[in-house]
């Protein structure tokens, strides 16, 4: 019997086989439950489909998150799939690449909105699309980072994005705590994703990092997966507008700079 048996649920944010959200995936999958995996655009499809469908996924759509039509329809599939759901991650976020370097005070009014609507405003969408379909005892995770209470070189408007993004699961914690239903996110430390390759400098942040943990070794994403599991189960039942770190200690002897 495994943690998961009998229950359902979608993953978006999948980019590869290095991504946070493949790692809590595969934990998931691991322990018996049934999983749908989006992706977004042909390019990504490549990469995405041939993993999900090594989990077996019955469920692989498309799914752009900055259109409501794409959450309606992803929803729809989820109703005709699944019937209900267990759990929903929600592994996305996104800001220009060139706001994630220099100055903050330099980002531009259309970078800031599309941060915000990409990293933040679409968990709440994707709540509230999926609301009608959530069993009582269902759990949502999100995906946030260091930068959303402490200043991080070049993270500037995702460090903005994420700490809305925080908020978000306190809010939607309220929201939907009555219903026994479960909102938290996982504050991961460095990890080479393709995501954070976008970051300038963190190429060098990620190698420092194994010197400054208390473990002195960088976290993995079989780990944050592991985490994902035991919040989306049922060992977890009374946890919910929590932020859980898994970063080996990084949140508490404090991040290198990048001049370190």
């Amino acid at each position: 019997m495994g943690l998961m048996d009998g229950k359902r649920g979608l993953i978006l944010g999948v980019a590869n086989e290095r991504s946070i959200a493949w790692g809590i995936a595969q934990a998931l999958h691991r322990e018996g439950a049934e999983l749908g995996i989006t992706y977004v655009g042909e390019t990504l499809e490549k990469r995405v489909r041939p993993l999900a469908e090594s989990l077996g996924a019955p469920l692989i759509e498309s799914c752009d998150v900055n259109r409501d039509e794409d959450i309606e329809a992803l929803m729809a599939k989820a109703a005709e799939v699944f019937g209900k759901l267990d759990f929903l991650i929600h592994a996305i976020a996104f800001a220009n690449k060139e706001e994630l370097s220099g100055p903050y005070l330099n980002t531009t009014r259309a970078g800031f909105l599309l941060a915000m609507e990409v990293s933040a405003y679409s968990l709440t969408a994707l709540v509230k699309a999926a609301d009608p379909l959530l069993n009582p005892g269902a759990s949502i995770i999100t995906l946030s980072y260091h930068g959303a209470q402490k200043v991080m070189s070049n993270y500037n408007v995702m460090g903005v994005a994420k700490a809305a993004l925080e908020a978000s699961v306190r809010y939607l914690a309220a929201d939907l705590g009555p219903r026994g239903i479960k909102v938290n996110a996982i504050s991961a430390g460095p990890i080479r994703t393709l995501a954070a390759s976008g970051i300038t400098g963190f190429r060098q942040l990620h190698k420092a990092f194994a010197e400054v943990s208390p473990m002195r070794r960088h976290i993995t994403i079989e780990e944050v997966g592991n985490t994902a599991l035991w919040l989306c189960s049922d060992l977890s039942s009374a946890v919910t507008g929590d932020i859980i770190y898994v970063d080996g200690g990084f949140h508490v002897m404090g991040a290198p700079s990048q001049e370190d």
